[in-house]
């Protein structure tokens, strides 16, 4: 079986195992939020040297896998 995610590491050691871009202390969830604050690939891998944009992608791509099976549940307050 062929891992999908090759730079994406979880080491207990490392921000409490939270996914991370390998050789880096940067999460993928950090890698999100600079996007949901309108960074774009580009920008987040100018201002730090060790992030190309295929690894801000593959990333995403890990991110994305989360969401594919998500249950939303609607909760009215009357």
């Amino acid at each position: 079986m062929q891992n999908r995610f090759p730079n994406i590491t979880s080491d207990p050691d490392v921000l409490g195992g939270k996914p991370c871009i390998a050789g880096t202390r940067i999460s993928v969830e950090l890698t999100l939020e600079w996007l949901g604050s309108g960074a774009t690939v580009d920008s987040i891998s100018a201002k730090h040297p060790l992030l190309t944009p295929d690894l801000v992608m593959e990333a995403i791509r890990y991110a994305s896998r989360f969401a594919q099976n998500e249950i939303l549940i609607e909760i009215r307050s009357t």
